[in-house]
């Protein structure tokens, strides 16, 4: 059985990840299966241990750091989050291919921990700064100040493009997934060519 693909699609908060990583799951020719985080935060109404989240206490996290078991991890708003290497070294190994949405340093630490070739990374990148602030005003859900750091925080992330694979429009979501399917199957292709 062929080792499964990493998968990574990062880009600025309010891009549209997780509508582009919602479109692309379906698709079945792909073989995809979504990395769960480890948190060690609490379970919230209907979440389900080892489904939404790997819920696990502080001591436990610590202990995952310690034992390098982390692709990457960081903490919010004091609880921490991680993705389980040997979880998605697991799935790969059963040929499946794990995809992660990822924030922007954490896509960082996992491209500089993971060197296979079995690794594609995209970077979803907004029309315009506009456009960008237009999502995230959309959604109605953060305070002024709030939104003004992430826009702030978001064209600087724009510019940090240099360590992905394929940079990749999010005009239209559609076309955005598309192209990211494409690319994906383009990988398996040449990775099974080359054996």
């Amino acid at each position: 059985m062929e080792k499964g693909l990493l998968i990574i699609l990062s880009g600025p908060s309010g891009v549209g990840k997780g509508t582009i990583r919602k479109r692309i799951m379906k698709n079945d020719r792909l073989n995809l299966v979504y990395s769960i985080s480890m948190t060690t935060r609490a379970p919230r109404n209907m979440e389900v241990d080892g489904q939404d989240y790997y819920f696990v206490s502080k001591e436990e996290f610590q202990s995952n750091i310690e034992n390098n078991n982390f692709l990457e991890w960081a903490e919010f708003v004091g609880n921490r989050y991680g993705t389980p290497k040997d979880k998605v070294e697991e799935l790969r190994v059963q040929g499946r291919n794990v995809f992660l949405e990822i924030e922007i340093n954490g896509a960082e630490q996992v491209l500089s921990k993971v060197k296979d070739e079995g690794v594609i990374s995209f970077f979803l990148m907004p029309p315009s700064i506009k456009a960008l602030e237009k999502r995230i005003r959309k959604r109605k859900s953060e305070p002024e100040e709030i939104i003004h750091e992430r826009l702030e925080k978001g064209k600087k992330e724009m510019t940090m493009t240099r360590d992905y694979d394929h940079i990749i429009l999010n005009d239209r979501v559609g076309r955005a997934a598309h192209k990211i399917t494409r690319l994906i199957l383009k990988k398996i292709h040449e990775l099974n060519l080359n054996k």
